[in-house]
């Protein structure tokens, strides 16, 4: 799977600005100076798409996260129930002053009304969708994870026919008194069935259903459209015969809207644009803030004497209030990102232990990276074990904007993370998932190496197509087919479940320029290449190919293949400090490492330190503690190494054991050391430099192990000194 074939929402995020334009229709009349006919049709009936369109999408993107962890799944919910409930808040606290110009808190205002506004009515006329959002993924939610699919929806029907009677079709409700009795009850707690019960549970559970079993085939748009155009012209018709027989007590829920919505969806689904976030956000915005341009352009009507031509002209109204209403919300997502940025420029050092990540240096090292490469070979970035350290999705993400569109991960559940957090482009598995977990794979979009011919039959025996990459192993011994068997990798690509789209293998000694080592290496490629045209010549088309990793790159850049697999180069560090490589890229590292002085002592000659009495003072002197330990990623062998930390840009030796939460260093010959100073345990201070390279090799280990280690305590503050974070 490519780029070409990742999913895309640029659909979705295209119609949410109809959407909103649409709404600010339904609440100006734009055409009711013209036509009061023609405006009824567009506000009460063309216009009853929009909310069913935002539903769909929260059922679409939020239900298709629900998996079988229960725990996780419940903190999903109460994550999307505080993300939105944060926005309600917000929002009726900027229409507050409203809501005390318009008499709200006087005209028959109790703390009753004030409690079923806010859990269903909204506090203003447009507010209503929030608690309608929150009430109808909770009754969602709780469906979803007790019922089959199928079976959440069709209660989610009958709520939504329960809903029909008390809106468009309340004349038949009032045709039994018992049955409008049931109504008038409904009605003293809300004053709509339009709400998160009747209304939101149906459309959330079809997006859902969309997300779960829509297979958004390019191939079907025209049926799609063709489906849409006819239920849509239907769902006019059941408006327009629902208000010529005054059947209506509201008129926001149609029988046929939700035929109607499915095709559109699958439509917008189906156009396979790149996703626009702005878009999104612009469109929630404009949803929230156009209410308040419709006060404003009142209010300047009023005070320059134009209210017959800025207000009582309904389409000039109609205009001023869109056109006012996408200014202020641009400058408003303008305004929140400058915020968030100034807000997150600076690391925060009340943290006992962080890492910064230069992401300008990711840049940097993406370029070298692909200086060097040949024409035609694309990076394929190595985000497994949380990017090296790094920060999984959070670096993915920033790859993107960079334009890079395929990453390889260790773990099924790394990709799943990935696709969660946003991440589009292929995401290719490089370890053994088990079949069990294949629907998991279909779902997420995610492709999986197959690393053996058993394995690829106990995937295609489930009958469920997934995107596969075919890994050969040419002489490293451990995932693979070996390169001896062509015939059992030629029978790879005959499987009908498995979609191939890429070949590779792995160079075990890539890093080394010894003479035996580059002579195996040669080899390893040798084998590959011969496997590969083994194939071509019987018909197989093995897609694409890849056989680097970083020192594959550094060392055989000549190799001309689709992508190569960049790992540590990447975040700009070799695996051992005083490698050799042939080619010269200056790479910059990513990641520094920091810590907090948290005491400063008085030690005097002969006093012990730390467990085992590891350290004896040879001297009066002083040691600073330093809130980093080894459940923070610091191995314990620098217990035994000579190594250092960086205080005020000087080196200071750290003594003593290594303890889970704490280091000791010696800080005897640093004058003004205090509490509160900050530790460098790798990168720059002043004019000095600890290297991860250095580091790692006073631990005996290599660059790779060190940085992947760093534990969750360790908290990571992206920053960039040249680009847009």
């Amino acid at each position: 799977m490519g780029t070409g074939s990742e999913k895309k929402y640029g659909g979705l995020d295209g119609f949410r600005i109809i959407a909103a334009i649409l709404v600010i229709a339904n609440h100006t009349s734009p055409l009711l100076s013209y036509d009061a006919f023609a405006d009824f049709t567009l506000t009460r009936i063309v216009s009853r798409v929009t909310v069913p369109f935002f539903f769909m999408c929260t059922g679409y993107f939020f239900l298709q996260q629900i998996g079988t962890d229960k725990d996780k799944n419940f903190d999903r919910l109460l994550k999307f129930l505080y993300k939105v409930g944060k926005l309600y808040m917000l929002s009726i606290l900027l229409y507050l002053p409203i809501n005390v110009y318009a008499g709200y808190f006087t005209n028959q205002f109790s703390v009753m009304t004030m409690v079923k506004d806010i859990l269903f009515n909204g506090t203003l006329y447009h507010l209503w969708y929030f608690p309608g959002v929150m009430l109808g993924v909770c009754i969602c939610y709780f469906l979803h994870t007790r019922l089959s699919a199928i079976g959440a929806f069709l209660i989610a029907l009958l709520l939504y026919g329960i809903g029909l009677l008390g809106d468009s079709y309340y004349a038949f409700a009032q045709m039994n008194p018992y049955i409008e009795s049931f109504y008038q009850a409904m009605f003293s707690l809300f004053d709509f069935t339009r709400n998160g019960i009747f209304f939101a549970p149906v459309f959330i559970m079809l997006g859902g259903l969309i997300a779960t079993y829509g297979k958004h085939d390019q191939t079907k748009r025209m049926s799609y459209t063709v489906g849409f155009v006819f239920f849509f012209a239907m769902m006019v018709t059941e408006g327009l015969l629902v208000h010529a027989f005054h059947l209506s007590r509201h008129d926001s829920m149609y029988l046929l809207s939700i035929p109607c919505m499915y095709f559109l969806f699958q439509l917008l689904l189906s156009m396979r644009i790149r996703s626009r976030r702005y878009l999104r956000n612009l469109g929630m915005y404009v949803y929230i803030l156009h209410p308040m341009c419709i006060v404003i352009i009142r209010a300047m009507g009023k005070a320059t004497g134009l209210t017959s031509l800025v207000v009582e002209n309904s389409l000039v109204h109609f205009l001023l209030v869109t056109v006012l209403s996408f200014v202020v919300s641009v400058f408003a997502i303008i305004l929140v990102k400058k915020i968030k940025k100034e807000s997150s420029r600076a690391p925060d050092y009340s943290e006992r232990a962080w890492a910064e990540i230069n992401v300008a240096h990711l840049q940097h090292n993406v370029r070298e990276i692909r200086r060097v490469l040949p024409k035609g070979c694309d990076i394929m970035a190595v985000v497994k074990a949380q990017a090296y350290g790094h920060g999984g999705w959070q670096i993915a993400r920033y790859l993107q904007k960079l334009g890079i569109g395929h990453f390889a991960v260790a773990t099924l559940e790394e990709g799943i993370e990935l696709r969660k957090k946003g991440v589009r482009g292929e995401i290719l598995v490089l370890g053994h998932t088990h079949e069990s977990h294949i629907r998991q794979i279909a779902r997420y979009r995610l492709t999986q190496t197959v690393v053996d011919a058993e394995h690829a039959k106990k995937l295609n025996d489930c009958k469920v197509k997934i995107h596969v990459h075919i890994k050969i192993d040419t002489g490293m011994g451990r995932l693979g087919e070996s390169y001896h068997n062509i015939e059992e990798i030629a029978s790879l690509y005959r499987y009908r479940n498995l979609y191939v789209c890429g070949t590779f293998t792995h160079l075990n000694a890539a890093d080394s320029l010894e003479e035996p080592d580059v002579i195996y290496t040669k080899n390893q490629i040798s084998r590959f290449q011969k496997v590969i045209e083994q194939l071509r010549a019987k018909g197989i088309d093995p897609q694409k190919l890849h056989v680097q990793s970083s020192y594959g790159v550094f060392n055989y850049s000549e190799l001309n293949y689709d992508y190569a697999r960049i790992g540590i180069a990447l975040y700009g560090m070799l695996s051992s400090e005083g490698d050799k490589v042939k080619t010269h890229m200056e790479l910059r590292p990513v990641l520094s490492l920091k810590a907090r002085v948290v005491q400063v002592k008085q030690v005097e000659k002969g006093a012990s330190v730390g467990y085992g009495r590891a350290y004896t003072a040879d001297r009066d002197g002083k040691i600073a503690i330093i809130s980093i330990g080894y459940a923070d990623g610091m191995p314990r062998l620098l217990s035994h190494a000579s190594a250092s930390c960086l205080i005020k840009g000087k080196r200071v030796p750290i003594i003593g054991s290594v303890c889970m939460d704490q280091l000791i260093v010696d800080i005897s010959d640093l004058d003004d050391a205090v509490q509160g100073d900050i530790a460098t345990l790798i990168g720059v201070d002043q004019a000095e430099c600890i290297s991860a390279e250095e580091l790692a090799s006073q631990c005996s280990t290599i660059t790779n192990e060190l940085v992947s280690r760093l534990g969750e305590r360790v908290k990571k503050v992206y920053r960039s000194d040249s680009i847009v974070l």
